[in-house]
């Protein structure tokens, strides 16, 4: 692999992995649950300083294991390799998930947004696939280019709209007094139930700034630039998403923006009027386009990282002069272009997420373990309160998975089914390998 990214590309993959078209749709989710201004706005602080803890646990395990490949290289240093395998298996399905149902978004704007398109919104995902995956195809430093510029242009783009929001408000004023709505009747016990659900959106919403790690010894110096990719990356992400929380407090009526499925949407109908529509559909598609970079350069990575290490045929380590792992590339576009035409995207985003978190459990996990098992493993970043920070993200993780067990049985059987099925994949490359030529 190639090592020439800097901390430009970290950040950039960090702000383009979080920032998306979720931010579209869940502050209205947050205020219908806790309906006060500054709950909501605390419940979003809260979650990235629950997201911050996380990524100062990855950072150190970054900066000590800078091999690309992402949370599989922790889970198989310090639970083994069949550990190593399941997360592995696992986050690759789910980054294919994830790209296929951004893709398949674009393929939606742009329908809308250029009715007179001769392609469907599924050829124009595909099309965007083949695209982005060319862009792969050419090399690590085309890959980068297009990263750091796609997540600077969402950035302004979502700065300007956020200014807009603060300077253009007719007169309606933040709404940051008042108590009351949907928690207010029930008291304590219904305030921490709907904390716990707008937690939960918040938390969702922040995923992705994870990353940089998926590219760790590409970097030139990865001992310092893995930590500051993260947290440097986080805090932007973070920032952003509180301007825009307080942006949709000043524009609309606290109870407009609990009743919205798109609160920005709304915001820019009060602002602009009869352009909203394309405002938000010209946004969206910014911040998938993004998406869509980020996913589709991770993705590869954690095949070659299990093929390399012995965990999936050999042929997916294979990587070009230019840093292109060309035949994971290859298999990340084939599995996910199947899910475009053939996937139900409710089904496929409701296991997608309990497999995120289960990511952040092993990731979590992989810590402590290696914190007791091998304390003298060199780290150039040692996070502050490590075993402390790793334990609160690991248990909220936990908490997470045990009410989705509740209250979404469907999904997490079939999260549960996909990581059942890393056993017999594991077995079966176990035995390929030792019935092939010079095998144990």
């Amino acid at each position: 692999m190639l090592s020439i990214l800097g901390v430009g590309f970290g950040l950039a993959g960090a702000v383009g992995g979080s920032i998306g078209a979720g931010i579209l749709r869940t502050p209205g989710l947050v205020a219908a649950q806790l309906g006060n201004g500054p709950l909501i706005l605390a419940a979003w602080a809260l979650g990235g300083l629950y997201v911050l803890l996380g990524a100062l646990a990855v950072a150190e395990l970054g900066a000590a294991m800078p091999r690309a490949g992402g949370w599989t290289v922790y889970a198989r240093r310090a639970l083994g390799d069949q550990a190593g395998f399941a997360v592995g298996w696992i986050d690759w399905v789910g980054h294919c998930a994830g790209l296929a149902w951004v893709v398949v978004t674009i393929g939606a704007y742009t329908s809308a947004l250029v009715p007179a398109i001769p392609l469907n919104g599924s050829a124009i995902a595909l099309v965007v696939l083949l695209l982005f995956a060319l862009i792969q195809l050419i090399g690590l430093e085309a890959g980068s280019l297009s990263q750091q510029l796609l997540s600077l242009v969402k950035a302004l783009a979502f700065l300007a709209l956020i200014g807009a929001c603060l300077l253009l408000s007719p007169g309606h004023g933040p709404e940051l007094a008042g108590a009351g709505g949907p928690c207010a009747p029930g008291g304590l016990s219904a305030l921490v139930i709907a904390a716990v659900f707008a937690l939960q959106a918040v938390i969702t919403t922040y995923d992705g700034w994870q990353s940089p790690i998926y590219f760790a010894e590409e970097f030139s110096a990865p001992e310092k630039e893995v930590p500051r990719s993260l947290i440097g990356g986080l805090v932007v992400v973070i920032g952003l998403v509180l301007l825009v929380n307080l942006a949709l407090l000043k524009v609309l009526p606290l109870a407009e923006l609990a009743a919205s499925d798109l609160p920005l949407a709304d915001a820019a109908r009060t602002l602009f009027g009869p352009l909203s529509g394309q405002v938000i559909l010209v946004l969206a598609l910014i911040s998938s386009l993004g998406l869509v970079n980020t996913s589709i350069m991770c993705a590869p990575r954690i095949l070659f990282s299990l093929s390399r290490d012995g965990l999936f045929p050999g042929a997916f380590a294979l990587v070009r002069p230019s840093g292109t792992p060309v035949n994971a590339l290859a298999a990340t576009t084939l599995l996910t272009g199947l899910l475009v035409l053939f996937a139900d995207f409710n089904r496929l985003l409701g296991v997608a997420s309990l497999l995120y978190v289960l990511l952040y459990l092993a990731g979590m996990v992989s810590m402590l373990v290696l914190r007791w098992k091998e304390p003298e493993l060199p780290r150039p970043f040692r996070a502050p309160g490590g075993a402390w920070a790793a334990s609160i993200v690991a248990l909220g993780s936990l908490a997470f998975l045990g009410a989705a067990a509740l209250n979404d049985r469907t999904n997490s059987l079939l999260a549960l089914a996909l990581i059942v099925l890393s056993l017999p994949l594991k077995w079966l490359q176990r035995r390929r390998d030792v019935s092939s030529p010079g095998g144990a």
